[in-house]
């Protein structure tokens, strides 16, 4: 279809219209032309238009709490601005020409037309950065594999749920199998309230290795307690469980509560074109050094395919964490004597730490040593963990955040000495350290040593002073957007990281350590976050969509970097966007800036 003259209906938004829908904007839109310093809109009244800069400039403005006008953002070719003040009635703004410009004039009628008839055309104006990141993904080709995504437990094809009692034989539950033509089975045993779990691998292992007789009952044999997922909950994420517990199999709850059938890899892989399952299943089977690392080195390889495939970003890094911690705790294992792994907690910190790592980063882990072990080769172990984590393809930290490193390396006594400090000195090295610590979790060995070294660090949240100068941390680094709120092009790119993502991370995690929330991960807390009411509505809405852009458009970047052999980091080109993605991370970026000044306001920084 042809295109209006200097108008590409080929570009977002218009792009989200059907051909009856482009063939009415050509009918009806209009040329204008604007003398410098015209008022096109006047904030509290309704609009004729809407309009598309063709050339020139146009300034907004928005009056503060004491009815200053002030000057709020820039608009330039190509950008759409009114459409709320024909949506709505009612601008928000107001819009006056900088210089003589010329626009493209939507009639509202016409534009209210096009709202109702398009629905993804409506989306894109509904303002939420939620909307426009789908319909952004959607763009790529990808919708049917996004919509895998969502694909929910109850739309697999599930195995039947076949029980037997606790006093069935392994014969006899064995001849169910084959009958049934399931792997697995439900054992109902009077001296438990649930069932437990019983397959087909179980009954072997029975017969082979422990030298059970046929008539053997398999209750004892029961797996429990038994692993559920709901039949709501999104399949991708029963991928995620199976794969952080090593198993391949779980039960099926519906939505009455009765179990409805069982779940496995199988199944799911029916939905899902991946290989992570043949990774699990290799660490799996990995009983050296050398297997993990055969096991662990297509990681990336499963990104690029499950990012390619629109794989949504919280199940992405949740799937990736999941595969990190199994290597991390396989090498841990490895190296730690059975005999001490009971007396040490190996700790994974960073963004590994808030489940949001994706491509293998820096190495950030700690360890918490039971007072009064004595393990003259420690230290030598630590050594061989952080060289064998090289070897996975984990780079050493240049901060020198690794186990082979006293600094990190500390015994639970070492641990509340060094809370203490951190609670008397603020700023430099003790602010930085504090938040790396507050992102640890335990990924092997005795998770409850983690226990008191977590109550240590939460109670630090009631310190007023304590937070003030750790949340300024928040402050350093602004979003990289001009005075009157446009992206700056640099030449070397932006930096994502220090831009959007460290700004919105640390933040939630200063705010979620003043309300006492335990959780690490940035979805979760921003969640927690608002559901006490510390987070404004739309800001808790926008920020993890904000986050999902920025790791989405980051991964991008840094995976086209790697195929070009060049070394990935955290800069996007943003004159390379296409004009939705520049948008979309405009509107992001705007969310950091937003949720700045609420965190400045939150712990009284001055700035």
């Amino acid at each position: 279809m042809d295109s209006v003259p200097g108008l590409d209906l080929d570009q977002s938004p218009f792009d989200l219209l059907d051909d009856s829908g482009r063939a009415r904007l050509q009918a009806r839109v209009d040329v204008g032309f604007h003398a410098g310093g015209t008022t096109l809109i006047e904030a509290g009244r309704a609009s004729p238009h809407v309009y598309v800069i063709l050339k020139g400039l146009v300034h907004a403005y928005a009056r503060d709490v004491d009815g200053i006008e002030q000057r709020f953002a820039d608009y330039g070719p190509g950008d759409v601005f009114g459409a709320w003040a024909v949506m709505a009635g009612r601008a928000r703004l107001s819009y006056r020409t900088d210089g003589d410009c010329l626009s493209f004039l939507i009639p509202a009628e016409v534009f209210r037309g096009l709202i109702a008839d398009n629905p993804r055309f409506a989306a894109y104006f509904n303002e939420g950065l939620a909307t426009k990141g789908q319909l952004s993904s959607a763009g790529d080709g990808h919708r049917e594999a996004a919509e895998l995504m969502v694909t929910r437990v109850d739309e697999a094809q599930l195995a039947p749920a076949v029980r037997v009692p606790a006093t069935a034989t392994i014969a006899q539950a064995t001849q169910r199998l084959r009958d049934a033509g399931v792997d697995c089975l439900l054992v109902d045993d009077v001296a438990h309230a649930t069932p437990g779990i019983v397959t087909r691998t179980d009954l072997l292992d029975a017969i082979a290795l422990q030298r059970l007789a046929l008539d053997a009952p398999v209750g004892p044999l029961a797996n429990r307690p038994l692993v559920c997922v709901d039949s709501a909950d999104v399949l991708f994420q029963a991928l995620i469980g199976m794969t952080e517990r090593g198993i391949e199999r779980v039960a099926v709850r519906g939505r009455d509560g009765v179990i409805a059938g069982t779940l496995g890899m199988a199944e799911v892989l029916s939905h899902f074109a991946s290989h992570s399952h043949l990774i699990s299943l290799r660490l799996a089977r990995a009983w050296s050094l050398e297997d993990i690392v055969a096991a662990a080195a297509d990681t990336t390889g499963l990104v690029r395919s499950l990012a390619a495939h629109g794989a949504r970003m919280p199940y992405l890094t949740g799937l990736v964490s999941a595969l990190n911690e199994r290597v991390m705790a396989q090498i841990f294992d490895l190296l730690v004597p059975a005999e001490h792994r009971g007396r040490i907690c190996l700790l994974v910190m960073g963004s590994e730490g808030r489940r949001e790592q994706l491509l293998k980063t820096d190495q950030d882990n700690a360890l918490i040593v039971d007072d009064g072990l004595d393990w003259p080769a420690l230290d030598d172990a630590m050594s061989r963990f952080s060289a064998a984590l090289a070897q996975v393809g984990y780079p050493p930290c240049p901060g020198r955040v690794m186990v082979d490193n006293p600094h990190w390396r500390m015994t639970t006594s070492q641990w509340r000495a060094r809370i203490a400090h951190w609670r008397s000195v603020s700023g430099g090295e003790a602010a930085l350290d504090l938040s790396i610590a507050l992102d640890a979790r335990p990924v092997a060995g005795n998770a409850a040593l983690f226990s008191p070294v977590k109550q240590g660090l939460m109670a630090l949240g009631q310190d007023e002073i304590r937070m003030h100068h750790l949340a300024a941390g928040a402050l350093d680094f602004g979003p990289p957007l001009t005075f009157f709120g446009r992206m700056r092009d640099e030449a070397q790119g932006i930096d994502l990281k220090k831009g959007g993502i460290f700004p919105v991370v640390h933040g939630l995690r200063c705010l979620a350590l003043r309300h006492g929330i335990e959780a690490t991960n940035s979805l979760e807390r921003c969640e927690a976050l608002q559901a006490r009411g510390a987070l404004p509505g739309e800001l808790g809405r926008d920020l993890p969509q904000a986050l999902n852009v920025f790791q989405r458009m980051r991964l991008e970047a840094q995976l086209a970097a790697l195929a070009q052999g060049r070394v990935a980091d955290n800069h996007i080109d943003t004159r390379a966007l296409r004009h939705l993605d520049r948008e979309l991370l405009r509107d992001a970026l705007h969310v950091v800036k937003a949720f700045r000044e609420h965190v400045r306001r939150a712990f009284h920084v001055s700035g």
